[in-house]
């Protein structure tokens, strides 16, 4: 009897211990671009020509859990995003919060979480290497303000809560709130997603937020269908669309994007390998009336491992009247001053690169 309870203890202690302990992850990830952009505007031309080794993504992190009460569980994590190429030092905060998951409650998570605009990003195909920039990108100098339209942020001082899963119900619902330290306009934000798979090869999904990842409103819906589980064509297809209205004190237009994208498995390797294609489109950029903007990137990933990944790609975007502001001078305390004008920018990229995750 004894020896039954000692047993029973030690294993109790065990379980206990594994609980307890995180797991540590991450990925490095690194790929050499080839990069030519160009943007003109009046009185400013900047042109590169130029092969790049760029960190896309890289990050180390450590997760966990550990039994609270028999039916709810204290969960953790802290990543942090690294360029392991060297361009910049030090680490970047990417999710990171400390929360609780229950059987009757769902999850909360308190820190800093990716908006509920990304639980519907289902149909983004392009979204490794250069090219997963749905939002904002930087040329090399010169930085234009948006070539595609708004997407999903990581939200400072934020809660995001999602819904236990129901029988029968084939939704994964959550709703966001932020405190009003993060948005300038000292006003608090909310979001909700909900996401529909019953796992028959159809998806749809449908968002909202308000003064989270802009100081404004946007509400996207996305829909995907894989041609594989109706007939013989295993291609999955995907649509998005997004309307954001912005809140600034200028005169806004509505800014409207379209995706469009499709990914196919090859059969053909030793190895589990596919392709993709990804179609963007965006009228009136950042909420600016007439700057407009045109993506097109296909690729294609190789799977040496499950987690030893060979990328491929390339993309042209092809953007017009975006905003722009380059360093024109400096002020009497040699502050740097700079100068925003319209003009058009053209990027066309074309790389290959390494994901390792472990």
């Amino acid at each position: 009897m004894k020896k039954l309870l000692l047993a029973t203890a030690i294993a109790a202690l065990s379980v206990s211990a594994a609980n307890a302990a995180p797991t540590l992850y991450g990925k490095a990830f690194l790929a050499a671009d080839y990069v030519n952009a160009e943007f003109e505007g009046p009185g400013y031309n900047y042109d590169e020509d130029t092969i790049e080794i760029n960190s896309h993504a890289s990050r180390i992190g450590i997760k966990g859990s550990e039994a609270m009460t028999a039916n709810t569980d204290a969960i953790y994590q802290l990543e942090y995003g690294t360029s392991i190429d060297g361009d910049r030092d030090g680490f970047t905060n990417r999710d990171t919060y400390l929360g609780v998951v229950n059987k009757q409650f769902g999850e909360f998570r308190v820190g800093k979480n990716q908006s509920t605009l990304d639980r519907i990003n289902n149909v983004v195909t392009a979204d490794s290497g250069y090219w997963d920039n749905l939002g904002r990108n930087k040329l090399e100098n010169g930085a234009v303000e948006a070539l595609n339209m708004a997407d999903s942020n990581r939200i400072k001082s934020s809660i995001i809560w999602t819904a236990p899963k129901y029988d029968g119900l084939p939704l994964e619902i959550s709703a966001m709130y932020n405190s009003d330290d993060q948005n300038r306009n000292d006003n608090s934000g909310f979001g909700v997603a909900a996401m529909f798979d019953q796992g028959t090869g159809f998806t749809a999904g449908v968002a909202y937020d308000k003064d989270q990842n802009i100081l404004g409103d946007i509400i996207r819906g996305t829909a995907t269908v894989d041609l594989g589980k109706f007939m013989a064509a295993p291609v999955t297809l995907g649509a998005l669309y997004q309307v954001a209205d912005f809140d600034y004190s200028r005169d806004t237009k509505k800014e409207k994007g379209l995706i469009v994208s499709a990914a196919m498995p090859l059969t053909n390797f030793a190895r589990p390998a596919s392709i993709y294609a990804q179609y963007n489109k965006t009228d009136n950029l950042d909420g600016w009336n007439n700057a407009d903007s045109d993506q097109i990137v296909v690729g294609g990933k190789y799977f040496f491992k499950d987690n030893m990944i060979m990328h491929a790609y390339a993309g042209v975007n092809n953007a017009e009247n975006v905003k722009a502001a380059y360093k024109s001078g400096e002020d009497s305390l040699g502050r740097n001053e700079y100068t925003v004008i319209d003009g058009d920018a053209d990027i066309f990229v074309i790389g290959t690169g390494l994901e390792y995750k472990f």
